[in-house]
């Protein structure tokens, strides 16, 4: 590692936890690069099915209060 990249680190480091979890997540993110336009595009192309589901009656949804229900009592 260079020194200014030991400087940055050191600087990095005394930050608050909050900002240096910020910086950590800003950092990470740049290096994901940009989202993949076909994979946004399949996943509102499935969110618009499913709705469709819904309001064509096709599915019936699950209130939430009985999911989370279900939920607590699978993690006991």
């Amino acid at each position: 590692m260079s020194k200014p990249d030991r400087d940055i680190e050191a600087k990095a480091m005394n930050l608050p936890s909050k900002e240096r979890a910020r910086l950590a997540e800003r950092l990470i993110a740049s290096l994901e690069g940009e989202p993949e336009i076909e994979t946004d595009a399949q996943w509102l192309e499935e969110s618009e099915r499913r709705l469709a589901q819904i309001e064509t009656g096709q599915v019936a949804g699950i209130p939430a209060s009985e999911v989370l229900g279900r939920s607590r009592s699978a993690l006991r």
